[in-house]
């Protein structure tokens, strides 16, 4: 049996998920997991680890054995059609042979192979410049669809929710909880146990199966770094991590599995991932009453935007993880579920798909609707002349405070100034199906919104 460890604002639902099927086991609880969940939690190490993102919008699935962390991953994408997971060429506690190709004031960007790193200075207790070659370990992981370099430190460490290791110290931190010598097993020679607080309230079976899993992938590390540092590529992953992103019809799935559980609101995932002062609001709500009616958007949006005059971006993002900001735009209109946003666009190139050169004094305007699944954009010259209509098709959209968040699914439809209708980027869409970055459920429901919107543009 899997065992999961789960944090962050998904944590309910992922554990009433989860626990409904007899190959996990849920360990490690919150307190809040124990006071909503009649059974009773074992405090042992996990073999999974499920932590929320920092900006709310999915979460990473850690995991110390490849095939059960790719299970998990696939039981949680499994839960909504708008849900894309993928797999991180540079998880946690990988080691590199690293190159550094530039330096900043505080840190170093890190050649790693086939993508790079940073590494503060603070991380290392060398002098570090340009073309050095060293050997890295990846501290901090990031999701794809952030604009950030993963974090690097030059000591060696693997960690769970018991202990650390760390490689080469012969001696502990003042604070270390001197347990070691009750236990049957000691850690791997050349390596340092360090305790964490957990460790006091666990059982000598606990910590002592945690110790033995912590030498597995101490002695794993041990046997890649034999060699001296070469040239840049990945020495040894003892752990893997995939990133799951939730989008909107994904949210409400899981507020279903945690409405069976305790009391929740229509929106609480989706009201929570858009900004961190809403997580307070919803808790509050919640606590004080029983929470009734649909999704309440026009109160979200006047509490913590975005406002007429506000500026947000627009997240674009791609089924193969990566997103790129379009640029920030003036929110001009709100009217119900939908924002007007115009954005001066500089020139130079072209507009895809339309063909037509990008001229000085253009705008663009788009209207974005919370949870539609396209959203159009009008393009007009410095005259007020209308240059023509890209119809971008994605997944449900997300107006949040500071953005609009979204992921294209290739496929889309434009209107020429002339009045000609094209739909553009099929065989984009087919590709991505065949490389794996977007299910078949997905792809057909993009095509299907693509034919009813070049439907109605042509009438």
């Amino acid at each position: 049996m899997t065992t999961v460890r789960v944090r962050g604002i998904y944590a309910t639902a992922l554990t009433r998920l989860l626990s409904e099927m007899e190959e996990y086991e849920i360990v490690q609880p919150s307190e809040p997991i124990e006071a909503r969940f009649p059974a009773s939690f074992a405090d042992t190490p996990a073999t999974v680890t499920i932590e929320t993102t920092d900006d709310r919008l999915g979460v990473g699935v850690d995991s110390t054995a490849d095939a059960s962390g790719q299970d998990v991953t696939n039981a949680i994408a499994d839960r909504g059609i708008d849900a894309l997971s993928w797999s991180d060429p540079v998880p946690p506690e990988a080691v590199f042979d690293g190159r550094v190709i530039d330096t900043t004031t505080n840190g170093a960007v890190v050649d790693l192979g086939a993508s790079e790193g940073y590494l503060p200075f603070t991380n290392t207790n060398d002098h570090v410049e340009r073309g050095d070659q060293l050997r890295v370990q990846v501290a901090t992981a990031v999701p794809p669809w952030t604009d950030d370099r993963p974090i690097l430190r030059c000591d060696t460490a693997v960690s769970n929710g018991f202990a650390r290791l760390v490689r080469g110290e012969t001696t502990s931190a003042s604070n270390t909880i001197d347990i070691t010598e009750l236990l049957s097993t000691e850690p791997r020679e050349g390596w340092t146990v360090r305790w964490s607080d957990r460790a006091s309230d666990s059982s000598f079976d606990a910590l002592t199966e945690a110790l033995e899993a912590l030498n597995e992938r101490a002695a794993r590390i041990d046997h890649a770094l034999e060699d001296a540092v070469g040239d840049p590529r990945r020495r040894v992953t003892p752990r893997s991590t995939a990133w799951v992103w939730f989008g909107r019809e994904t949210r409400f799935a899981l507020d279903e599995h945690r409405r069976s559980v305790t009391s929740t609101m229509d929106g609480h995932h989706r009201i929570k991932a858009g900004a961190n002062a809403a997580s307070a609001a919803v808790d509050f709500t919640e606590a004080v009453c029983e929470p009734t009616g649909s999704f309440p958007f026009d109160v979200t949006i006047r509490q913590f935007g975005p406002h007429v005059g506000d500026r947000i971006a627009l997240r674009h993002g791609k089924p193969d993880g990566r997103c790129f900001d379009l640029g920030p735009g003036k929110v001009t209109d709100h009217t119900d579920e939908t924002i007007t946003i115009e954005r001066r666009m500089s020139p130079g190139g072209t507009y895809d798909a339309l063909g037509i050169e990008r001229r000085a004094g253009d705008t663009a305007v788009t209207k974005l609707t919370e949870g539609r699944w396209w959203y159009p954009t009008v393009y007009r010259s410095a005259e007020d002349k209308r240059r023509g209509t890209y119809v971008n098709v994605c997944t449900p959209v997300e107006l949040f405070p500071e953005s609009a968040r979204y992921v294209d699914l290739h496929v889309d439809v434009v209107k020429h100034a002339d009045g000609t209708v094209e739909r553009v980027d099929d065989d984009e869409l087919d590709a991505a199906c065949d490389r794996g970055d977007v299910p078949d459920v997905l792809a057909e429901r993009a095509r299907t919104v693509a034919t009813s919107i070049q439907r109605a543009l042509s009438e």
